[in-house]
C-alpha cells in the first residue's frame, strides 16, 4: 500500500506552552474537540482521541516544543501505524504549529487532511480564543 506525507501549518492564540498542554491534556482535547479523549502524557503513554476513532503512542515529548508519536485511525489497515509530528515555535503573537503526519495511506489521503483541518486545527484555534462552543 502505498503511503503519502501530510504537513500543514497555522498559526494558534496562546503560547507554545499553552498549545501543547490543551493537546495533550485529555480532558482539554476531548473539550475542543468534542469527542472522548485520554492521553497519558509521557514518553511510551497512550493516547485516544476522537472516541476511540484514534490511538497512538507518545514516542518523544519536549514539553512546548514537539510532540511525536504513533498514529492510528481506525480506518488503517490493521498494524499499519503512521508518525505524527508536532512542533511548537512562538510568534510575535502566539504559536506556529508546524505538522508532519507521515506513513498515511494515500487512498484515504484527503479524508485525513480535511480531518485535521475541521476536527483538530479550526477547533483547537476557536478553543485557544475562548470560543468553544459558539
Amino acid at each position: 500500500m502505498e503511503v503519502i506525507t501530510i504537513v500543514q501549518e497555522i498559526e494558534l492564540a496562546g503560547s507554545p506552552s499553552t498549545v501543547y498542554e490543551a493537546y495533550m491534556d485529555g480532558a482539554q482535547h476531548a473539550e475542543f474537540t468534542g469527542m472522548p479523549a485520554e492521553s497519558d502524557p509521557r514518553e511510551g503513554g497512550k493516547m485516544m482521541a476522537g472516541g476511540g476513532y484514534i490511538h497512538g503512542t507518545y514516542t518523544e515529548l519536549v514539553p512546548g516544543k514537539r510532540i511525536v508519536q504513533t498514529w492510528h485511525a481506525a480506518d488503517f489497515p490493521e498494524g499499519q501505524d503512521s508518525r505524527l509530528e508536532l512542533e511548537l515555535e512562538p510568534t510575535g503573537t502566539g504559536t506556529l504549529l508546524r505538522m508532519t503526519h507521515s506513513g498515511v495511506p494515500e487512498d484515504i489521503r484527503d479524508e485525513i487532511d480535511e480531518g485535521w483541518k475541521r476536527h483538530y486545527w479550526n477547533l483547537l484555534a476557536r478553543y485557544l480564543a475562548g470560543d468553544v462552543g459558539n
